[in-house]
């Protein structure tokens, strides 16, 4: 049994991963970041494959653990900086595109609650459906943070190319 449980995993794993890391990454902004809480969600559902592999949708599963897990890291990364500033003067590092900047910076300014919607419906194609499922909230509530997420981000996005010009 356990080698079958294990195969089912590992096909689970393979068909899900890279759906789970697209959407960590477009709702967090880094990719090394949502590699490592996707590998630590699967991990959990790992270890309770045998309860989660019977629910009508694994992954959904995986990505609510996963953000649960990203917005610890937030919290615990927040506090660090708040410390690390009172201790010493930041320092400028290169970064990636102005483009990208602006996608991620701001994906960042919407309610997480948004983001979480938005990267679920326009990455993933999550139906509305089982976005309001997985997150727990009624079917208008998942479309209203949809249309709030757009206008928000067609404001922030332009905002952004106009200081750029």
């Amino acid at each position: 049994m356990a080698g079958r449980d294990s195969a089912d995993f590992d096909s689970f794993y393979i068909a899900t991963v890279r759906r789970v890391v697209l959407y960590l990454y477009a709702a967090g902004g880094d990719r090394a970041e949502a590699q490592d809480i996707a590998q630590e969600a699967y991990a959990r559902a790992w270890q309770h494959w045998g309860r989660v592999a019977g629910y009508e949708d694994p992954e959904a599963w995986v990505r609510q653990v996963a953000w649960r897990l990203m917005l610890n890291r937030w919290r615990s990364l927040r506090r660090w900086v708040a410390a690390r500033a009172r201790l010493e003067p930041s320092e400028t590092v290169g970064g990636p595109s102005p483009d990208r900047v602006a996608v991620i910076g701001a994906l960042q300014r919407l309610p997480s609650a948004q983001r979480q919607v938005v990267a679920l419906y326009y990455l993933l194609d999550v139906p509305v459906q089982e976005i309001a499922a997985t997150v727990g909230v009624p079917v208008g509530t998942v479309k209203a943070r949809l249309s709030r997420a757009r206008t928000a981000l067609g404001r922030l996005l332009d905002d952004q190319e106009m200081s750029r010009a």
